[in-house]
């Protein structure tokens, strides 16, 4: 895999974002999968709403190991800069809240996009205060840190 172009040369991505709730964000890693599987299949049907009909996921039977190798492909490309996809984590790491997916723009992004953003939570956190700081912090995160202009989030 190649770097992409859609970044600046010589741009290092954060590996660290604090949350004014208590919650962190990071790269996700494969070794994520004991608790990203459970925050998933947790809250399969709202994601599936969201993201099915975009990225087929979560498919209703995927199992640990087809995570597994998700999560080994996100960390893979988080590393090359083709794609991000970073994990909100609570404070000790011990529980998956959510992700936020950074895509460059492609089929589908409006023209003049710099772009493709998402991010979800878990059931429980829909509607409360960790979800309302993501809502907050992700666009202005991604103008302040990453230089971006036109985001186009989806779905």
């Amino acid at each position: 895999m190649l770097g992409m172009s859609w970044l600046p040369e010589g741009f290092v991505h954060p590996e660290y974002v604090e949350l004014p709730t208590g919650h962190h964000l990071r790269p996700i890693r494969e070794s994520d999968v004991d608790i990203d599987y459970p925050a998933v299949m947790g809250s399969r049907e709202n994601l599936w709403a969201r993201f099915g009909g975009m990225w087929g996921w979560p498919p209703e039977n995927m199992t640990y190991e087809a995570d597994r190798q998700d999560l080994a492909r996100h960390e893979a490309e988080i590393s090359v800069h083709v794609t991000f996809n970073y994990a909100v984590l609570n404070q000790d790491e011990t529980e998956l809240l959510g992700c936020v997916y950074i895509d460059p723009p492609g089929e589908g992004t409006p023209d003049g996009a710099d772009a493709l953003v998402s991010w979800w939570v878990v059931d429980t956190e829909l509607g409360g205060d960790l979800e309302r700081s993501l809502n907050t912090l992700v666009p202005s995160w991604l103008a302040d840190r990453w230089g971006f202009h036109a985001v186009h989030c989806a779905p």
